[in-house]
């Protein structure tokens, strides 16, 4: 069977057939074009220090697509995933355009609330440093306060699905304060915890332990009976069933829990990280607000925007490795 990509041509004057990717043209040609207007195109008010640096990255890029795009032939098998992005290589230099001459090439959107490229590159490149030392912090926050989270909210739901007595003490519980948003508990934990960091660790993990909780105890209600039966007809014993029936069977609606405390978590770590402790993205987006460093809050967006999106995708590739027969069920 011979696979069809609508991004690709084929050449007919040479009988080797030469085929080359379509899209990669194109892409080329758009950064080409962004390349032009940042170095040729003049600037409304004042010259940003790293204007030269990005017309060079939208070069290589060019440069780079283009080279792809002429050896198509030779990697088109190996990388499905670059393919897929070619409109996208196409329309992100455009939106680049859009957005440079909305800002310091016409003065549409005024500087310094509307940043342009260059004054991101420039942040990251003077302020990595304490963007790297903030990204850690939230990191650690985040990492233990989801570990706790999680670890609890697989416990309790594994405990009210399988023990119709701990479930009728805890559906209440979890019914009370579960949909409370865990941001509206910062003034009393900040009163109950001795450090802003553990109110922190407590409000990350309430945010996780909730869907996770939920999640967890329905696939293990979920459970086909039957299963037990056969299992218990086989000599299995209580603790058999519930490590080698239970758990298997509920960790595909684990990982959407934690999918989703996750992303609440996020909500939570920026407003605790603005409220309470003294570093951290969510620190740095408040200091950058307040100097009015419009640039830096920015970058740090930009790196939020990072940090979210690389630990859901390292969340799915785990849920991958273990949950094979269910690859690809839930895309991210």
């Amino acid at each position: 069977m011979s696979t069809y990509f609508p991004e690709t041509a084929l050449s007919t004057s040479s009988p080797r057939r030469v085929l080359f990717w379509r899209n990669g043209l194109l892409a080329a040609l758009s950064w080409l074009a962004t390349a032009a207007v940042t170095f040729w195109w003049p600037n409304l008010n004042r010259e940003w220090p790293f204007s030269l640096s990005w017309a060079g990255i939208q070069l290589v890029l060019s440069g780079t697509l283009l080279l792809s795009a002429l050896t198509f032939r030779y990697w088109s098998s190996r990388a499905p995933r670059l393919q897929n992005a070619g409109k996208w290589l196409v329309a992100l230099p455009l939106l680049f355009s859009v957005w440079e001459l909305l800002t310091v090439k016409t003065g549409t959107l005024p500087v310094p609330f509307f940043a342009p490229p260059q004054a991101l590159i420039e942040v990251l490149h003077d302020d990595w440093l304490r963007l790297l030392e903030s990204l850690a912090h939230s990191l650690s926050l985040l990492g233990l306060g989801v570990i706790v989270g999680t670890s609890l909210g697989f416990v309790t739901g594994i405990a009210i699905g399988w023990s119709q007595r701990i479930g009728y003490w805890m559906h209440p519980v979890l019914r009370l304060l579960g949909p409370v948003p865990s941001t509206a508990l910062l003034p009393l934990c900040m009163f109950i915890f001795p450090s802003s960091f553990g109110a922190s660790v407590f409000l990350i993990a309430l945010s996780t332990w909730f869907p996770v909780t939920v999640l967890t105890w329905s696939g293990v209600a979920s459970i086909d009976k039957a299963w037990y039966d056969v299992a218990r007809t086989l000599g299995a014993s209580q603790r058999f069933l519930i490590l080698r029936v239970a758990i298997p069977a509920a960790l595909p609606y684990v990982f959407v829990g934690v999918f989703m405390g996750l992303g609440a978590s996020f909500s939570v770590l920026i407003v605790a990280e603005m409220v309470g402790v003294k570093s951290g993205i969510g620190f740095y987006l408040q200091w950058a607000q307040g100097w009015a460093a419009y640039p830096n809050m920015y970058a740090a967006l930009l790196v939020m925007a990072f940090l979210c999106s690389g630990l859901i995708s390292g969340l799915f590739l785990i849920r991958d490795r273990l949950l094979s027969w269910q690859k690809g069920a839930v895309q991210w």
